[in-house]
């Protein structure tokens, strides 16, 4: 066992094993003997000819960093716990996912289809939606720091591998970033901002598509030089995904896409051409009535009864997202049995209804993380509860035993909920 192994930090991470290691550091496997649970230790190293204040500064930025996406409770983030500084360098303690990284999936099984990638792809648009929206900037997005648990996409590092501030040349000459999904004005020396983290999520999903990322070339100096002056090459095996592709890949970062443009694309993409909406086509059913003939045939003297068949159009019946009782246009619904000893209660009003719910704490524990079909519905009478309602006007929500307005199409809602 190497002296590292042997290394507990702040008195209770034990590093366990080795389980990686990449251009800034390693990642340990470690044990958490306070809480006695598995996490993942990230230890940071810099290069050996950065001078110490340039070190100061880097430790300096690294747990200022840390703290912020620390904060972060989100179901495609991954969780960080601490970060402690033991012999001279940071380390970095975080949720331990036993998961391969988009990388690896890549590099094992090839390109991916695009309805995985469309999922991959909108599951970072949230993660970098909740980062931005508080200010923080991840810089180093890119299939390594992403880890795919089943269905779950989860964005590591965030923040935190890059402290520089960019992802650009230094003054030692070192690349503080991954050249082949860096933005071009950050390669061209410009700050990292929320625009050139949706480029690096365009260049990983064109990786996730293609096999390899747009602009990677022999070395470092010629990937830098594909960026700054050749035209991404268009994906061959993007199908629908192609104009979200190319709208993130947009060198301009004021014509690039915006993180609500993108999504709208995207899930354009995954709902697929919008001829595929139309209003259903009346239906037809034979109608066979039986009845008295009255006053055409008495007149004539004729004591009948007639058969009369024909063709008579069928009512298409209430849409998906009508209410199926209470006052019209109140969106009041019956509500489900158990409804008011429930937490939470979601039901579907229609085939997109997209739920995630967990149970918050130092380990959050996953619920529900799927899409219900129409009249499905789920009962959750934990104490406490974060939820995520992606599409606000597919899921009629009871609260508490109180029945929440009906939201928009597309508008998203989160409730972190403790029962009364």
């Amino acid at each position: 066992m190497s002296q590292s192994e042997r290394l507990v930090l702040a008195t209770r991470y034990r590093l366990v094993s080795e389980i990686g290691q990449g251009a800034n550091g390693t990642v340990w496997r470690g044990h958490d003997e306070l809480l006695d649970r598995a996490v993942a230790i990230k230890e940071l190293r810099l290069p050996e000819d950065l001078s110490e204040d340039d070190r100061v500064v880097f430790y300096r930025r690294t747990l200022r960093e840390a703290r912020a996406p620390a904060q972060l409770r989100t179901h495609s983030i991954v969780e960080v716990y601490d970060v402690v500084i033991e012999q001279g360098r940071p380390w970095i303690v975080m949720e331990m996912i036993e998961a391969p990284s988009l990388e690896q999936l890549i590099e094992r099984s090839g390109p991916l289809p695009p309805d995985r990638v469309a999922h991959i792809g909108r599951a970072l648009l949230d993660a970098l939606n909740t980062a931005h929206k508080s200010g923080i900037v991840h810089r180093d997005l890119k299939p390594s720091n992403v880890l795919l648990d089943g269905d779950r996409v989860v964005l590591t590092d965030f923040g935190l591998a890059f402290s520089s501030g960019s992802a650009s040349l230094t003054k030692t000459g070192h690349f503080m970033g991954s050249p082949a999904y860096v933005a071009p004005e950050v390669a061209a020396g410009d700050k990292a901002t929320p625009r050139s983290d949706l480029w690096s999520l365009g260049a990983t999903l064109y990786a996730a598509l293609e096999g390899r990322p747009p602009f990677e070339r022999e070395n470092v100096m010629a990937t830098l030089s594909a960026l700054a002056n050749e035209s991404p090459p268009a994906p061959q095996n993007a199908g629908a995904l192609a104009p979200v592709i190319s709208g993130l890949l947009e060198k301009n970062p004021t014509r690039r896409l915006s993180h609500a443009r993108a999504v709208d694309r995207l899930e354009r993409a995954m709902a697929g051409p919008r001829s595929g909406r139309r209003a259903p086509t009346p239906r037809y059913r034979l109608m066979v009535v039986i009845g008295l003939i009255g006053a055409t045939v008495a007149s004539c003297g004729i004591g009948a009864t007639a058969l009369i068949v024909g063709m008579m159009r069928e009512s298409p019946g209430p849409s998906p997202t009508a209410s199926s009782s209470g006052p019209a246009g109140t969106g009041q619904v019956a509500a489900p049995p158990g409804v008011e000893s429930s937490t939470l209660v979601v039901r579907a009003r229609s085939d997109s209804c997209k739920i995630f719910v967990s149970v918050p704490g130092n380990a959050i524990t996953v619920l529900s993380d799927e899409t219900l079909r129409q009249g499905e519905a789920r009962q959750y009478d934990q104490p406490r509860i974060n939820a995520v309602i992606y599409d606000a006007s597919a899921c009629d929500v009871w609260v508490n035993g109180t029945q929440k307005p009906v939201g928009k199409p597309g508008e998203r809602q989160n409730y972190t909920l403790t029962k009364e």
